[in-house]
């Protein structure tokens, strides 16, 4: 599925259980259908073209998205963070 990187959307800096640095921020799906467009996607910090995405945390606007991701708690990126890495493996 082709995304794009949003370049003003939010980013979330926090730390996992070990102490790495992620980022979490908002990608968006590339297409004409605008229904859940936006979605959740975490990467090591410093790791820009890498990284995971959690595809069924989707937003239908940027504003939206990004509204959520600045109020995320540290304890609920960690645990979008571990359901999105179990995923990927």
């Amino acid at each position: 599925m082709p995304h794009d990187p949003l370049k003003a959307a939010s980013m979330t800096a926090f730390l996992d259980d070990n102490g790495r640095a992620w980022v979490a921020t908002v990608r968006a799906q590339s297409g004409t259908d605008y229904k859940g467009r936006y979605f959740f996607h975490v990467h090591e910090e410093g790791g820009l073209d890498d990284g995971v995405s959690l595809l069924d945390v989707r937003w239908n606007s940027l504003a939206t998205a990004e509204r959520a991701l600045n109020t995320m708690s540290e304890i609920e990126l960690r645990r979008r963070l571990r359901s999105a890495l179990e995923r990927a493996s």
